[in-house]
């Protein structure tokens, strides 16, 4: 069993728990039942794993008391968690004692509860036995309306992955060069990632040459060319449990393919297009269609075949989505990534990739790496 307990910004937390019940109440729902992942760190500052074994939130929308609910052999794990302070009631239990009845007696539900989106099949099922008069749904809809809006200590987290993954983008050099396997270079990768300031490495892709067109290629044996245009795309998770995520293109030595340069030039343009299109009351769909358009008048639409954006957060994807038909009027404190892509199946492609924060008035970019295509020796 894993369990990581942060330092727990107490009033951070409370506010946190007092918005979540709020938003319960307004959806209608008696109870947020939160297993471990991205939704339970949120709301109390805990990292850890689900198992056989339940481990579960229990936060009330009404005046009841929340409750953790864990088994009594892990509950070391989160001795780190100021439970009295929050007003929260630890609850343990041993193996032979039914935990879901235990939950469901906590939650205290007669109407509806929402459950973690990924909570495991195991523990969804055992759960609907005890509450079989009970509707379930999920929890994602009325949580996300707080986690898309991070507050200034989330952006201030945000800005210090976006400045780590920037560093090792800046050293590309060292490892991007002819005769070098994907695999090789992806590896240096990685442990630069957790050696400029993050805890894990979330993803790792480089994509050389035709590999280029797959947008979630990650690594293989093809050996490195020159002359390949290579896309690199790399994240890692901070100790303080927020994400990176940031793709740039690189060419080893000069491009072989006489269109890259005019060809990356409509992209570049794209992605300033639509970081510049970001500001309070504008839609995401509108975001997506400032990069869609200047790509598609190029004659590439078609080679553009993933959204524009993703939210990023506690997980690398989260809302909002910055895609066509998504209507959702940008707010402050929103953060996605603007990354358009443009993909020549069986020859190459490109994507750049910066994470952006919705301020007050615009657009705060928390990537400073250069956007134009970085030709690096051969």
């Amino acid at each position: 069993m894993s369990t990581s307990v942060s330092a727990v910004n107490v009033a951070s937390v409370r506010d946190r728990l007092a918005r979540a019940r709020a938003a319960a109440d307004s959806a209608g729902v008696d109870a947020l039942l939160i297993t471990p992942g991205s939704d339970l760190n949120y709301l109390l500052g805990v990292a850890g794993d689900s198992y056989e074994r339940l481990t579960c939130f229990v936060l009330p929308a009404g005046d009841a008391p929340p409750a953790f609910v864990v088994p009594k052999l892990e509950a070391p794990g989160y001795a780190g968690l100021p439970t009295d302070e929050l007003g929260v009631r630890m609850a343990t239990w041993v193996d032979g004692e039914n935990p879901y009845a235990l939950v469901a007696k906590l939650a205290g539900a007669r109407g509806r509860v929402a459950i973690s989106d990924f909570m495991p099949a195991l523990h969804v099922l055992g759960l609907r036995d005890e509450l079989s008069t009970v509707d379930q749904t999920l929890a994602g809809p009325v949580l996300r309306e707080l986690r898309m809006r991070k507050d200034a200590e989330e952006i201030d987290a945000l800005r210090e992955a976006g400045a780590a993954i920037d560093r090792v983008h800046a050293r590309m050099a060292e490892w991007l060069k002819p005769g070098r396997t994907e695999a090789e270079v992806g590896a240096d990768i990685a442990e630069a990632i957790v050696a400029e300031g993050h805890a894990t490495v979330e993803f790792v892709v480089v994509g050389a040459g035709p590999n280029g067109a797959s947008p979630h290629h990650d690594v293989s044996e093809r050996v490195i060319e020159a002359g390949d245009v290579v896309v690199v795309d790399i994240g890692g998770r901070t100790a303080r449990g927020y994400n990176s995520d940031s793709t740039r293109t690189y060419a080893v030595g000069t491009p072989r393919d006489p269109d890259v340069a005019a060809t990356y030039e409509v992209l570049r343009a794209a992605q300033a297009a639509a970081v510049a299109a970001v500001r309070p009351e504008v839609n995401a769909s509108t975001v997506d269609g400032a990069a869609r358009e200047i790509i598609a008048d190029a004659g590439f639409g078609e080679y553009f075949i993933h959204r524009t954006g993703h939210g990023i957060g506690l997980d690398v994807h989260e809302e909002p989505y910055i895609m066509a038909g998504n209507d959702l009027r940008l707010e402050p404190g929103m953060a996605f990534s603007v990354e358009p892509g443009i993909y020549l199946p069986g020859r190459w492609g490109a994507r750049i990739e910066d994470i952006v924060v919705v301020t007050e008035d615009g657009v705060e970019p928390l990537n400073s790496r250069p956007h134009e295509l970085v030709v690096l020796p051969a």
